[in-house]
């Protein structure tokens, strides 16, 4: 089977989605292969099961998605400074990976989006890395080696992409936040590459 960086993210309004797609673009400028997937919705009221596969859009990751991968990039948007309980559902279900040490030293990354530049992206990023630490997981943050990361006056964090997208959502991601989606795909790919080699 040809490798692949699994690029996991939830996202309700979009950005986070556009991010997933970007550090993908970055993935593959690398020489790796991508899988995206999504996560479904949750509801505090069962009234029936979701389908399986979406009406649209990305399909939900499996377990089997996750424990072949070669790496790891986990988006997700801001909630109260953690993720998203969608993506955090979907971790609390990974149990089995952990005890087959299916993910231990494959590289790892994190990436967010927030309404205002105050919406605890750097919060976020963090509350998503435990479980990848707990799994074994290599974490990846950006380097400042990348000057959109010092010129950025919206999102784009050491710990990783971030996107500033207005109280309504409204604003697109800007030209440093794209910049940095692909520069962290990148290296997330040479990383992974780095490691089939070894």
């Amino acid at each position: 089977m040809q490798p692949y960086i699994l690029i996991l993210y939830y996202s309700k309004y979009g950005s986070t989605r556009e991010m997933a797609h970007l550090i993908a673009d970055g993935v593959e400028a690398a020489g790796l292969a991508t899988k995206i997937r999504t996560v479904p919705a949750l509801s505090t009221v069962v009234e029936v099961a979701a389908a399986s596969i979406p009406a649209e859009g990305d399909i939900y990751c499996s377990l089997d998605d996750l424990a072949k991968c070669s790496g790891l990039a986990l988006g997700s948007p801001t909630r109260f400074g953690n993720m998203a309980s969608e993506l955090k559902y979907f971790l609390d279900q990974t149990t089995p990976l952990w005890l087959s040490g299916a993910l231990q030293n494959k590289p790892a990354c994190v990436f967010t989006s927030s309404g205002s530049m105050h919406g605890g992206q750097e919060s976020t990023l963090l509350s998503m890395l435990p479980p990848l630490f707990h799994h074994g997981m290599m974490i990846l943050g950006l380097s400042n080696a990348h000057p959109a990361l010092s010129n950025t006056q919206s999102g784009g964090t050491p710990y990783g992409a971030s996107h500033v997208s207005g109280s309504r959502h409204e604003k697109t991601l800007s030209a440093e936040e794209k910049a940095l989606c692909i520069e962290q795909g990148k290296r997330l790919g040479q990383a992974a590459l780095q490691l089939l080699k070894a």
